[in-house]
């Protein structure tokens, strides 16, 4: 599925990163940034509540290329340093991770576990 789709079904914003070559066959929500780290799906997109730097190192280190923050969480301007270093994807929505997921499940995403 590509970026722009998921950003459409899920209502969500681009802070930073490239929405046009980007695309995803699974996904991935936690806000344990030790689960992320047992991931081993490729091209997954990691939705979680949890905005703070740790969420961009833990991507980095487990080969995530997009977060999606849920909760309409504000995104420090460290995070999106820091997330461009890395060429990481951020983006953002209103919506709840239980409706996020559900609507992406529904959409065709299919979950890692």
């Amino acid at each position: 599925m590509k970026l722009k789709e998921i950003m459409k079904l899920t209502d969500a914003e681009l802070v930073c990163g490239d929405v046009d070559s980007l695309e995803y066959s699974n996904a991935f929500s936690s806000d344990l940034m030790s689960d992320v780290l047992t991931n081993e799906a490729d091209e997954a997109i990691l939705i979680t509540g949890l905005a703070n730097v740790q969420a961009i190192r833990t991507a980095e280190m487990a080969d995530i290329s997009c977060i999606l923050f849920v909760r309409d969480k504000t995104i420090p301007p460290n995070m999106v340093r820091l997330a461009q270093e890395s060429d990481i994807t951020i983006l953002k929505t209103r919506h709840t991770m239980f409706w996020v997921c559900g609507v992406l499940y529904q959409a065709g995403l299919v979950p890692v576990y």
